[in-house]
């Protein structure tokens, strides 16, 4: 599903037919179950010959309109809208991981999304790897035989590493092998995974596209009808579905991504110089700073540099601890993407419950600290980082 209008022109407008009863707002379907005209039209609906609607978890006007723009945004077939990002991430899981199967993953991945696959997902016979996939000889060695999805995130949570994108695709399908990007950080505004050779990309909507911190939800968008049918499938039947209330407030935010990221990242520059020059911080990892190590490539992949920064204390563990306590305008909370700027410390926070081993492997620093950086004045961000920096 494509567009020929400018992004936040799509994002604004959508790409579907305008509402019959003539609402500028896509309405809010609120309703459970959809009545049918026949016998003969329920027949027709159920055998798939009819796009007439059943039941909301099997299809909704309010979420339908609200998967066909970001589908549209994100150059894919069409979306699927799920109850949340795990949600989502678990119906890419489900479709393409069964018995005996195997996935690479970076190692940074976001917690929820490694934990599963070393708590759960091993009890049905599935295997995992996670390796530095910012290195393309780390993700040959560890496909298999049995390696079914390459499970990706780019830039990375929270070290903001950046893959490859062509290159690992390219090596996927050269074993057959499904390619899915969680495009989270970046959102479809400043990057396109589908473009860059990956076949399904999925993100949380609690993050940018919503970026109000109001709802909870997920979406996935496959670039072929056989991938979307076989995901699809999965949605509905495991009851992965988004409610319309979700829909109509994910999609109100999305009318306004643009001009959000725009802001932020106009922040986040500042921000992420200004810490690159303290003497408390031993590193910033910031796409847009020269320093970064990917940095060349990010501006190959990204159309900006985004709204997430991480950066290191030298004092560790408890100058992180310190910092989160002593903050006054930054937000303490997890989650990100959000008109306000947040703060958290990984180690202490999302990424507690890894192993210590996973931790260092996947680069979970103990002084790691993670800012999305939100549209307020950028000095008001700068003045309550400074001020904290001081008693950390």
């Amino acid at each position: 599903m494509t567009s020929k209008k400018g992004f936040s022109s799509t994002s604004v407008h959508g790409v579907g037919e305008r509402d019959k009863m003539g609402s500028v707002v896509t309405p809010i379907y609120q309703t459970s179950t959809f009545f049918f005209e026949s016998a003969e039209d329920g027949a027709r609906c159920f055998a798939g010959e009819s796009d007439g609607y059943i039941y909301t978890r099997l299809g909704n006007p309010t979420i339908d309109e609200f998967e066909a723009t970001v589908a549209a945004l994100e150059h894919g077939f069409n979306g699927i809208a799920t109850s949340s990002g795990m949600a989502a991430v678990n119906t890419v899981y489900l479709t393409y991981l069964g018995q005996g199967d195997h996935v690479v993953c970076h190692n940074a991945l976001y917690g929820p999304s490694r934990g599963i696959l070393e708590t759960a997902y091993p009890r049905f016979g599935v295997e995992s790897t996670f390796v530095d996939t910012t290195d393309l000889k780390n993700v040959e060695q560890a496909i298999r035989p049995t390696t079914r999805l390459i499970f990706l995130e780019t830039p990375a949570n929270p070290t903001i590493g950046i893959c490859d994108l062509n290159a690992i695709s390219e090596l996927a399908h050269r074993y057959g092998i499904k390619v899915c990007v969680d495009n989270t950080f970046c959102s479809p505004y400043l990057q396109n995974p589908l473009d860059l050779g990956a076949d399904i990309v999925l993100h949380s909507l609690t993050k940018f596209i919503n970026g109000h911190a109001d709802i909870v939800g997920g979406i996935v968008v496959p670039k072929s009808q056989e991938d979307y049918k076989k995901l699809n499938y999965t949605m509905t039947n495991f009851g992965f579905n988004m409610d319309p209330h979700q829909a109509f407030l994910a999609r109100r935010g999305l009318k306004t991504l643009g001009i959000r990221i725009d802001r932020a990242q106009q922040n986040a520059m500042k921000v992420a110089e200004y810490l690159e020059s303290h003497a408390k911080v031993a590193w910033v990892k910031y796409p847009g700073l020269p320093s970064h190590p990917q940095f060349e490539l990010g501006k190959r992949q990204m159309r900006g540099p985004g709204a997430m920064i991480s950066f290191e204390l030298k004092e560790g563990y408890e100058a992180g601890r310190k910092l989160m306590n002593h903050v006054k305008f930054c937000v303490l909370a997890v989650s990100l993407g959000g008109i306000e700027t947040l703060i958290q410390h990984p180690a202490s926070m999302t990424h507690s419950k890894l192993s210590k081993e996973a931790k260092e492997v996947g680069g979970i620093t103990q002084g790691l600290v993670r800012l999305s950086i939100g549209i307020e004045e950028a000095e008001d961000i700068i003045g309550d980082l400074e001020q904290a920096l001081e008693k950390a």
